[in-house]
């Protein structure tokens, strides 16, 4: 069984942390709407979805990404790297229990989850303003007994690696080449963004399928011709705060 774990939209979302784009009004409605219809649509997807309830004083934890990232053999308690959102890992803490042993991302590191691709044993971990170099190193501590290696990547003009760069599956990776140097991922197949759509690199692949915002058809065209089943959701909402398809939800295989 794959566990999804979500979180209800704060009353508060128009509050939310902006690094890399204008700050525009947001909706809450219509995020709250669309948000309902991502959950659904992992549901659709077979997963046991855990809703968490709103946390009405922290206005960016829709974006559960960012407070762990799940491996096989554990679960690891991020940092965040902004300090209004440290307190979001409270209550991910007794939700990740249940289902993994927990490790912790310890001061002075920081480390957002939209940061941490994992794709096999190689970690990659963004160095934006969210996540540092402390974290790396405690990161090769904590799970070098596991066989991972983490890695630091410089990237630039996006808050998050992963909104530079996501797994489409273990050999494929969905890039923007102007955010993260391509160099970074040898041996991987690349599919580049269309130009056009320079916030596309975002997927979140579960249960063989890819959930994939309707906002960028260019770049769904690349993934399709690949032979990549999308599953689309509009977030367009949400994105006014910086999130996209993998900030929403921990994805527990």
């Amino acid at each position: 069984m794959t566990i999804a774990i979500t979180r209800h939209v704060s009353s508060r979302f128009n509050e939310c942390e902006i690094t890399h784009i204008e700050r525009t009004p947001i909706d809450v409605d219509v995020a709250r709407a669309q948000h309902d219809a991502y959950v659904r649509t992992l549901a659709g997807l077979g997963c046991q979805v855990i809703e968490l309830p709103e946390e009405p004083d922290l206005p960016d934890s829709v974006f559960v990404e960012d407070t762990a990232f799940i491996l096989p053999e554990v679960a690891v308690i991020t940092r965040p790297g902004a300090d209004s959102r440290k307190p979001e890992i409270e209550s991910i803490i007794p939700a990740l229990l249940p289902h993994r042993l927990l490790v912790y991302v310890a001061e002075p590191a920081s480390v957002d989850g939209g940061d941490v691709l994992v794709v096999g044993k190689q970690i990659f971990i963004g160095m934006s303003t969210r996540s540092n170099k402390e974290a790396v190193a405690q990161l090769n501590t904590l799970l070098g007994s596991f066989g991972y290696i983490a890695l630091g990547v410089e990237m630039t003009d996006c808050l998050h690696l992963k909104t530079a760069v996501t797994r489409v599956d273990d050999k494929t990776l969905l890039i923007n080449k102007d955010w993260v140097d391509p160099s970074n991922f040898p041996g991987f197949d690349l599919i580049e963004v269309d130009a056009s759509e320079p916030f596309a690199a975002n997927c979140l692949p579960v249960q063989g399928k890819i959930i994939y915002p309707t906002t960028f058809p260019r770049t769904r065209k690349r993934l399709e011709d690949k032979g990549y089943v999308i599953e689309p959701v509009d977030l367009s909402e949400l994105a006014k705060a910086e999130g996209a398809v993998t900030c929403c939800s921990l994805i527990v295989e």
